[in-house]
């Protein structure tokens, strides 16, 4: 079920410091302090990669995990993963009252994805309950100019669908794609990004936290943003299902 994990039993980090000489190789990125295994006992999380001389770009990139209590480390590594400004976060997303791991890395460029993935520790071994690139796949969205300053957003999963009005980009923009009328000068598309953000968020205060997902709606042009559509997501037992859609609009100066 977890094909990438790993376990060792080398007693390498008597205390919890990061594990690799960072002078040579692979080296610590980003670290953190939690007891993410459910023992009392403090943890430590690490992300480690390879980073090339005089250039902030990361790659080959792996979690790794020491059991405060037993100094049993856990690896787990992230293949598909590079990028930029990596991140652990670490809380409560499942509903046990363990703290899971939120890693998360930006892709960079005009794109701006992000790359997140959130581990737990089940049956005592590290997995992973989600990933971005899958939660990116699984979701379908259409973005079609409409008549009259309008545009639908459909998403396929949930099915949703909403309307936005893009009055507010002014004439000089909705000129240019209507005519004296109001009519579509032309068929146009836009699309749906990929997630650029996904934040642990806790809507009830009680210690449970949910993950907010945000991908932008682009128009004609991808700096052509019309708002973003926002996921709250929920752990089911099983896997990270949408409870909530919504989608936000951008505003205009008045």
């Amino acid at each position: 079920m977890y094909p990438y994990w790993q376990p060792h039993q080398f007693d390498i980090l008597p205390s919890l410091m990061p594990p690799f000489d960072q002078s040579k190789g692979p080296s610590v990125v980003a670290y953190q302090l939690s007891d993410v295994t459910g023992d009392g006992v403090l943890d430590g999380i690490f992300l480690i990669a390879s980073k090339l001389d005089d250039s902030p770009y990361l790659s080959n990139m792996s979690l790794v995990v020491q059991n405060g209590f037993t100094h049993e480390i856990s690896v787990y590594h992230l293949r598909d993963v590079a990028g930029y400004n990596p991140t652990i976060w670490t809380g409560d997303l499942t509903g046990d009252q363990v703290n899971d791991i939120l890693v998360t890395v930006q892709s960079g460029g005009s794109g701006a994805i992000v790359f997140a993935y959130v581990f737990s520790f089940l049956h005592g071994k590290l997995g992973k309950i989600f990933d971005s690139i899958k939660f990116n796949e699984e979701r379908q969205y259409e973005v079609n100019y409409k008549d009259n300053a309008e545009v639908m957003v459909t998403s396929r999963n949930p099915n949703i669908r909403y309307l936005l009005n893009i009055r507010y980009k002014g004439k000089e923009y909705l000129n240019e794609i209507y005519d004296s009328n109001g009519k579509l000068k032309e068929p146009i598309q836009g699309w749906v990004d990929p997630a650029s953000g996904i934040y642990p968020i806790d809507l009830t205060g009680d210690g449970k936290y949910l993950l907010l997902t945000m991908e932008k709606i682009a128009g004609r042009y991808h700096a052509d943003g019309l708002g973003y559509v926002e996921n709250v997501l929920n752990w089911n037992g099983r896997e990270f299902e949408a409870v909530s859609q919504h989608v936000a609009i951008n505003g205009a100066s008045f």
